[in-house]
């Protein structure tokens, strides 16, 4: 026996979960995800996401509706007859008709030990609260965002270093084998569902380019919160004036140290930069354009001398 699924994803993140249910034995009857967008170099080229690419290697059809406005699009769900759908980053809000247009409905792996952390960036905003723990959730889906009951969770620890592309790496692989044991009780009618809490709401806010630029007028546990739960991408940074032009700075690896001066103070030779209380010590960098480069090879590159005020 197999379960007959509606897969819906769109980015890396939900791929290890296609393919766990696949090698599982499942029959995907297609792939819905997200419509190519422009990539390459100069935005030219239509990029499928990576979902959509592993589908093709996997044989399995796809479909990349806009939305789920058009009839015609809900009817060609429906009439893939499908047991349940597995959702796991899609990018849409679904209407009622994809909702329950599956025997069993449909079912979300959700990267937060819900309610926190609810909408879309649970990885980041984990690690910007300076949360130490997290996990992995799938919950059945319903019209609220993210407020559905959950049927199983795996909580994962979140390191004092750890950025949030080592949390997603981790979460991603958590969250394929939770699906797939998921599935596996579904099948067999043993699949529990529990009421989610009706207090500890928390809502994850997507990340928007206004807080990305670190503020060192803040503590510095929570600049390096900041810079990590950035990391790698959009990336936290700051401005420094590089032969008379302003340049961003991204800070994608950082550590707590000691010491004091005006806030945005170098501090030493180790480009520890002082905080509104303590410093943090930035252990790698990125210049526009360039590569990642750890902090004695950055400075090699562009020294800072102690007493530099950093905006």
């Amino acid at each position: 026996m197999s379960l007959r699924i509606i897969f819906m994803g769109t980015p890396e993140f939900s791929v290890p979960t296609l393919v766990a249910l696949a090698e599982a034995g499942h029959e995907i009857a297609a792939v819905y995800t997200q419509p190519p967008r422009p990539g390459g170099r100069r935005g030219l080229d239509l990029q499928k996401s990576p979902v959509h690419q592993a589908a093709e290697l996997l044989g399995i059809p796809v479909l990349t509706p806009p939305n789920f406005k058009d009839a015609s699009d809900r009817a060609t769900f429906a009439k893939f007859n499908a047991d349940v759908a597995v959702v796991v980053a899609y990018g849409l809000l679904l209407p009622e008709a994809i909702l329950q247009g599956t025997r069993h409905g449909c079912y979300n792996g959700h990267a937060s030990l819900l309610p926190r952390w609810r909408g879309a960036a649970p990885i980041q905003r984990a690690i910007m609260a300076g949360d130490h723990e997290t996990g992995m959730m799938v919950m059945k889906m319903d019209k609220g965002l993210d407020t559905g009951p959950v049927a199983l969770a795996k909580a994962v620890a979140i390191g004092e270093t750890m950025t949030a592309g080592e949390l997603h790496d981790k979460l991603m692989q958590v969250g394929a084998a939770l699906m797939k044991e998921a599935m596996a009780k579904l099948e067999l009618g043993e699949l529990p569902l529990t009421p989610q809490p009706e207090g500890g709401a928390v809502y994850a806010a997507k990340i928007s380019k206004a807080e990305t630029r670190i503020d060192f007028t803040r503590p510095a546990g929570e600049v390096h919160n900041h810079i990590r739960g950035l990391s790698p991408f959009p990336g936290a940074w700051f401005e420094l004036t590089i032969a008379g032009k302003p340049e961003r700075i991204k800070v994608l690896n950082s550590e707590k140290a000691a010491g004091a001066d005006a806030a945005g103070t170098v501090l030493d030779e180790a480009l520890t930069i002082a905080c509104g209380d303590g410093a943090v010590r930035p252990t790698r960098l990125q210049k526009a354009g360039g590569k990642p480069l750890a902090v004695a090879e950055f400075l090699r590159g562009t020294p800072l001398a102690r007493g530099t005020r950093i905006a």
